[in-house]
């Protein structure tokens, strides 16, 4: 017995020691994100019904000086679609509803240009509606006001058809949006009282709302953003416009509770549960990485469910790992602490599988070399990888240049990043192709005869560059600026850093690091007018100042 009990002594001890580990990993991950006096978050994790961490970071309320508590009431976002596609689930059981029904069965004058648009399509994001998030009507001047939901969808209904559904995959709030719209209209209920009625209160989800800003709502968290002057109040959004896109309110703790009553069927059967958690197919037999209001993916092999969200003052994440009966939620309130990486890593520490704290070894300038080339995808994208002053970079069709920072034998990783870039060799050894590996789904660039591009430059001086100085607005809350540091040229968008660029052609330049370019507008006069940015399609920026 004495033995059995010092056992017992030094088990729990060893698991003292680990949880402490653990909890010290996880803390310096979160003291990495959060600013202690700035705008912050908090962050728990549960495994098998068990809280392993929970924790506040920053202040709730920078104005008042209140400090966060794992309690505070985030806007979650886009995990609202979780909600949203569990209740449309919710009708199909109860025969209200039909997924292959067009969506015109519910909506009776909905324009769908000659198509089919099921609600499955709408739960995928494969419908080919264009997302009123990206439309150049949706000012901050729109979002600021109340509408109803049939107002809300009268608002988007015209608008041209992206691509033919089931044709790809493209993220789009206008269908999650007509999903709740279509519940309403099911039901008989508004949105907020079905939400409540059949899935906050039978899940006792206290502390869950529908986000209206009139409500007093305890604990509520205050939601910022940041610019180059430091934190500011973040911008007013009426919440009838996410709508059931994305206009929920919740905590960690509330969060916790849903997953693990959606993953114990208490939400929807097991076959919709399924259903639901599974990739969809596209037209061509490809598949997704999106079920209905879920990403499929995994934490290093270990299958995972999740979604994100961004919204006005605040951003989220939520992982749940099904093997393990992992739940991570990490939620900000502040546009500018991005949680989703941090997420994904406090759930591999939850699972004893830690993203390796990877480190850069050296390589000959000859073997960095021999990877450059442009790779091309079976969706048409490239990624070109090019050597430039003794680094290696990464960039793909309409992105940014990163550098890749080699681990070992072709492979690389992105500072900070989970994602890593492996090489592919034949038996010849010969570079054929690379595989992006992340936790959404891997993806595959075969390398390529095309040349890398090259810049061509002209010389453009400080005295020509004056005429392009000044602000051009894309959409009303996003502009470009045009100026100059010490010679050089730069352009900067509302809330990013500044891009130096160099000129290409007359009125014409090239992001340095971006594969994006400007064309400067000019009237009969020779004045400036506006610019054109060219980066995944043209977008044209009036000149304001």
């Amino acid at each position: 017995m004495k033995n059995i009990a010092s056992i017992i002594i030094l088990f729990c001890l060893s698991f003292q020691i680990c949880a402490k580990s653990t909890n010290k990993k996880i803390d310096t991950l979160l003291n990495e994100l959060f600013e202690k006096n700035g705008p912050g978050g908090v962050a728990l994790v549960v495994r098998d019904g068990k809280t392993i961490y929970r924790k506040a970071f920053g202040m709730a309320n920078l104005e008042l000086g209140v400090e966060m508590k794992p309690e505070n009431v985030f806007r979650i976002g886009s995990i609202t679609k979780q909600f949203t596609a569990s209740a449309i689930m919710q009708l199909v059981e109860k025969g209200k509803i039909n997924l292959d029904d067009d969506i015109t069965e519910y909506i009776k004058d909905y324009p769908t240009h000659g198509y089919t648009i099921t609600i499955e399509n709408l739960l995928t994001h494969t419908s080919g509606i264009k997302s009123y998030t990206g439309m150049k009507k949706w000012t901050k001047e729109v979002r600021k006001q109340d509408v109803t939901p049939k107002e809300m969808v009268d608002y988007f209904k015209s608008e041209p058809m992206d691509f033919t559904p089931g044709e790809k995959f493209l993220y789009d709030n206008s269908g999650y949006f007509l999903l709740g719209y279509i519940i309403e209209i099911v039901s008989g209920q508004t949105y907020a009282e079905y939400i409540q009625q059949h899935i906050f209160t039978p899940l006792g989800m206290k502390n869950s709302y529908y986000g209206g800003n009139s409500p007093i709502i305890k604990n509520r968290a205050a939601g910022y953003a940041k610019d180059e002057n430091g934190y500011k109040n973040d911008d007013f959004l009426s919440m009838t416009r996410p709508f059931a896109a994305g206009s929920l309110l919740s905590t960690v703790d509330d969060l916790s509770t849903w997953y693990a009553a959606v993953m114990s069927d208490k939400v929807m059967t097991k076959a919709s549960r399924s259903k639901a958690h599974s990739v969809f197919t596209l037209n061509d037999g490809s598949q997704t990485d999106y079920g209905f209001g879920w990403a499929i993916g995994n934490i290093q092999g270990s299958p995972m469910i999740s979604h994100n969200g961004g919204i006005n003052g605040f951003l989220s994440a939520s992982n749940y790992l099904t093997n393990e009966k992992v739940f991570v939620a990490v939620l900000s309130n502040c546009l500018c602490n991005f949680p989703g990486d941090v997420a994904e890593k406090l759930a591999a520490i939850a699972i004893g599988k830690p993203f390796l704290d990877r480190k850069k070894i050296t390589l000959k300038e000859e073997a960095l070399k021999s990877y450059e080339a442009v790779y091309t995808s079976e969706s048409d994208d490239e990624r070109i990888i090019t050597f430039d002053e003794g680094k290696l970079y990464s960039m793909r069709t309409g992105g940014s240049r990163y550098e890749l920072l080699p681990y070992a034998k072709d492979k690389f990783f992105f500072d900070g990043d989970t994602i890593t870039l492996e090489f592919i060799r034949d038996s010849q050894n010969a570079i054929v192709s690379v595989i992006l590996k992340s936790t959404r789904s891997d993806k595959k660039w075969v390398r390529s005869d095309k040349p890398i591009p090259t810049l061509t430059t002209i010389e453009v001086d400080e005295n020509q560059f004056k005429i392009y100085i000044g602000e051009y607005a894309l959409t009303e809350n996003f502009h470009l600026k045009m100026f100059t540091v010490d010679n050089k040229m730069y352009t900067q968008a509302t809330s990013q850093e500044k891009i130096e660029i160099v000129g290409t052609d007359l009125h014409k330049f090239s992001l340095i690091g971006v594969d994006a370019q400007l064309t400067f507008n000019l009237d009969e006069g020779d004045k400036v007018i506006s610019v054109t940015l060219h980066q995944n399609g043209d977008h044209e920026a009036k000149k304001i100042d």
